[in-house]
């Protein structure tokens, strides 16, 4: 009785495999899709002409080399200019840095004065 019953299970295996093969193989085949693929497939763009892009690409000009730089004539005569002036810059920035010190003490004064202050008592709130 096992023996048939095993025969049984196998033979009914066998019977729907291949009911699902064969069935498969047509419900899987999709029209709308093959459609779709055939009308790609088809499809030509139309040929655009040799002048489109006129209007939106601008034409390519090469810049112009640079020139190189030029050395002065008599260049030991204008390092020796160079050499013989005084650097009377240091002398200014000094001035005015001491200016600046003492235009944002007092600001800094009155911030502390201000730190300093009572804060306001709050009001209540009915």
């Amino acid at each position: 009785m096992l023996k048939h019953a095993a025969s049984a299970i196998s033979q009914a295996s066998r019977v729907r495999g291949a009911r699902l093969i064969s069935a498969s193989a047509v419900s899987r085949k999709d029209l709308v899709q093959d459609l779709y693929l055939r009308e790609l497939k088809a499809y030509k763009p139309p040929p655009q002409a040799k002048d489109a892009h006129v209007g939106s690409v601008k034409s390519y000009s090469a810049p112009s080399p640079p020139k190189p730089p030029a050395v002065p004539a008599d260049l030991a005569a204008e390092l020796s200019k160079y050499d013989a002036e005084e650097p009377d810059l240091a002398e200014s920035v000094t001035t005015t840095a001491t200016s600046a010190e003492e235009g944002t003490s007092g600001g800094a004064k009155e911030f502390l004065a201000f730190l300093e202050q009572d804060l306001p008592k709050r009001e209540a709130h009915h």
